[in-house]
């Protein structure tokens, strides 16, 4: 088990727990709160995610630090049976090996107390700047009026399937017919399958023609509920949906479209599938059921499929998968449990129920939603667009801004305690972005209504001022945290990503990295041979720091979908961090990136200029 974490999201120095509900940090005694003092959360338990990347007449390794490293540890790095370091690595978990040979081999032993542990996996090789996973598309089809479609890879999601401390990737196919709600047309089915990093696969689901295809309708989470060291597939099913091993759910003959290839009758599932296998263990009621399409907003089948899906520790300790249903009118969030095999609901949040209709909870929704503790207590809150939902199920704030298509959860101001929300509004009568203390919904700092701004990001990408700093469409430069403007905007609008040597964070959008200048942006890398996904969206499969060092890796598909294309940084750094993974809010964040508009990842604590060594986190492993 990991030590104590009693603060997880300030950036002080490290704190020791006592027994008489105080801790010590930087020798001054503070308030603690006993749940998070005491409450460990379960992760995984990853291996060292060892890498070897090409870089000039060199190989530029590195690998994990695990938040269950005992504290003080160092490491020897072998090249073969030769160690390359002098002294033991104790400031970064990175390590350029200049002069060795294109395709050496490596692994890494973790030193502790003066001895030496035991070898790490061999690292997995990059030979040309970035390692592909061979994928397998699925064939094309025609609808029944007609039109032919084939497939490219879309969105990606990582989870150790197997135990062995890897992750593995699980893709969702997107035919070229996909849809947008608004828009009517039959659609090829939803196909979703798992590899491993040399191109295995594992499996593969066909949702089948009950399921529509579009950013919209499949969420899929990938995460170890159970607690049994591998992790499961959730998403949303209906009658024909074939799982990994061939069986059908429900009726295999069953059509439910209409003639404009809307499905909006018929029952719909809930499926937890095997990770190894993709076998569907359990399958119940998908809640909340659409019952009469035009209760959500018209009556053609816009509103009523607006699905949303994440992953939380309401309880502190164990995740609970978040099933969500609407934002535009009516919210429905269901939280479940996944224990023994079986499914159990813990709560349901909705907004016509007697407890929260009229209190302001409808039509704030997201095209994202966000998993944070936002309280301090210990537990998650669903973060909803313009409201946020407590640990229990029940209602904790709501601004009344309505919805948007992108917000921010993340310690954006490391001057004040907690975190904070950015988000942008799509009613041209709010503000058209605002910046609030995500405790309470109170709104810090708002920009002028100007119509719907689409786009907006806050993070910390310029070391010239204190913590992150925000920007959107529709409003003029970059600003604070106080929300005065200090600049010019950033060329793009999108993802970022933590990719050189300092904390400070990089530009992600389209294909290529960018950073930041009061001038202009440097590139810092463009993708070769690959595509972006999701149309003007123009975001990456995935990004986050599935490997190596606390930095992080973007998956690309090949252009012709034939593999995915990881990227990471060969930037040398002598900053250490934990890995990203073992913060759960940045860990959750990653499984809920490919729901509906794909947003980047948020750790619990502040990564930029100026930050503080963060506090070890409170975890454990089985």
């Amino acid at each position: 088990m990991g030590r104590p974490r009693t603060n997880p999201r300030r950036t002080g120095a490290v704190a020791i727990a006592l027994a008489a509900g105080t801790v010590i940090a930087g020798g001054a005694q503070l308030p603690r709160h006993d749940a998070v003092a005491a409450t460990a959360r379960q992760v995984e338990k990853l291996n060292r995610g060892l890498v070897s990347v090409r870089s000039g007449s060199g190989n530029f390794v590195s690998w994990r630090l695990l938040g269950t490293d005992p504290s003080g540890v160092a490491f020897n790095l072998y090249r073969g049976s030769t160690k390359v370091n002098s002294s033991p690595v104790t400031n970064s978990t990175n390590y350029y090996d200049g002069g060795a040979a294109a395709g050496a081999a490596y692994t890494v032993r973790p030193v502790v107390n003066g001895a030496e542990q035991a070898a790490s996996e061999s690292a997995l090789q990059f030979a040309n700047g970035y390692l592909d996973v061979p994928i397998n598309p699925p064939a094309g089809g025609t609808t029944p009026d007609g039109v032919a479609y084939t497939y490219s890879a879309n969105d990606a999601s990582v989870g150790d399937l197997d135990g062995d401390g890897q992750y593995e990737i699980v893709l969702k196919w997107d035919p070229s017919n996909s849809k947008d709600n608004s828009q009517s047309g039959y659609t090829g089915d939803v196909y979703v399958d798992a590899y491993r990093l040399n191109g295995t696969r594992l499996w593969r689901i066909d949702l089948g023609r009950n399921i529509r295809a579009g950013a919209h309708y499949t969420q899929f989470q990938v995460y170890d509920y159970d607690g049994d060291g591998k992790a499961e597939v959730a998403m949303k099913t209906a009658d024909g949906t074939k799982d990994g091993t061939g069986t059908v759910i429900g009726s295999s003959s069953a059509d439910y479209r209409n003639s404009s290839g809307y499905v909006l009758s018929g029952p719909e599932y809930l499926t937890m599938f095997n990770g190894q296998t993709g076998a569907a263990m359990q399958t119940v009621d998908y809640v909340p059921a659409r019952g009469t399409v035009s209760s959500w907003g018209d009556s053609y089948g816009n509103r009523v499929d607006r699905f949303l899906a994440g992953t939380a520790y309401v309880d502190g300790q164990r995740p609970s998968l978040i099933e969500a249903r609407g934002y535009y009118t009516r919210t429905v969030i269901s939280a479940w449990d996944w224990r023994n095999g079986a499914f159990t609901r813990r709560w349901t949040f909705d907004t016509n129920s007697s407890t929260n209709s009229g209190k302001g909870y409808d039509g704030q929704g997201n095209h994202q939603l966000s998993v944070a503790d936002v309280d301090g207590d210990g537990k998650d809150e669903i973060v909803y667009g313009a409201m946020c939902v407590d640990d229990n199920g029940a209602g904790l704030w709501t601004t009344k801004n309505g919805h948007g298509d992108a917000m921010h959860v993340g310690d954006l101001d490391p001057s004040r305690p907690g975190l904070e929300e950015f988000k942008v509004d799509e009613d041209s009568s709010k503000p058209s972005s605002w910046f609030a203390d995500a405790r309470t919904g109170q709104i810090l700092w708002q920009t002028s209504p100007n119509g719907d701004n689409g786009r907006g990001v806050s993070g910390d990408i310029w070391a010239g001022s204190p913590g992150a700093e925000s920007w959107s469409a529709a409003a003029d430069g970059l600003r604070n945290t106080q929300g005065t403007v200090i600049g010019r905007k950033p060329s793009s609008t999108n993802f970022l990503v933590w990719w050189d040597a300092d904390p400070v964070r990089e530009l992600l959008d389209g294909t290529h990295i960018d950073k930041y200048g009061t001038s202009s942006d440097t590139r810092l890398l463009t993708g070769s041979g690959v595509a972006s996904n999701n149309s003007t969206k123009s975001t990456p499969a995935l990004s986050g720091d599935i490997l190596g060092d606390w930095r992080e890796e973007v998956v690309w598909r090949t252009s012709d979908s034939t593999a995915l294309r990881i990227y990471t940084t060969t930037a040398v750094t002598d900053r250490r961090i934990v890995t990203l993974m073992h913060d759960t809010q940045y860990r959750t964040a990653i499984a809920w990136q490919n729901t509906a508009y794909n947003q980047p990842p948020h750790p619990s604590f502040f990564i930029g200029d100026g930050m503080a060594q963060p506090a070890l986190p409170n975890i454990y492993v089985r």
